[in-house]
């Protein structure tokens, strides 16, 4: 469930983040995927919104493909890794999963792998991720 190069989030699923019978909206994990990614990155020492202050730079989802186990309901407890897969020069690419550990056993609801893209913030053209910020992502790859 762990690798040595894995940031864990741990969130709470809520009612908004669930249908009327209590289950997670399948598009929600991916807002809790971008929670967990966002998570990381502030653990790497980057903030977004500085980022784009300092560097004019940000990162944009590119592509997705996730994959569903099993239902997160509503109180679960789940914890969110992140790893990154590939560091390319403008861009990111990591591979994600959703465990629910509420209960004794931990259990594998969801997986993904989420590429993204860094973009100026002026014209959302591409370009190189930030030397600094490059080097803080090699530092913690997770």
């Amino acid at each position: 469930m762990s690798s040595a190069a894995e940031f864990n989030w741990t969130i709470r699923v809520y009612y908004e983040d669930t249908d009327t019978g209590g289950i997670v909206f399948y598009a929600n994990y991916l807002k809790f995927f971008e929670r967990a990614r966002t998570e990381w990155l502030r653990a790497c020492g980057v903030g977004q919104q500085a980022l784009a202050q300092t560097h004019g730079k940000m990162f944009v989802v590119m592509s997705t493909a996730v994959d569903y186990h099993a239902p997160a309901r509503l109180d679960d407890t789940l914890k969110l890794t992140v790893e990154v897969e590939r560091l390319g020069r403008a861009s990111v690419q990591f591979f994600q999963q959703a465990w629910r550990i509420s209960d004794a056993e931990p259990q594998l609801l969801c997986t993904g792998r989420i590429r993204v893209g860094c973009v100026d913030t002026q014209t959302l053209r591409p370009g190189a991720i930030p030397t600094e910020v490059f080097a803080r992502i090699q530092l913690n790859p997770a």
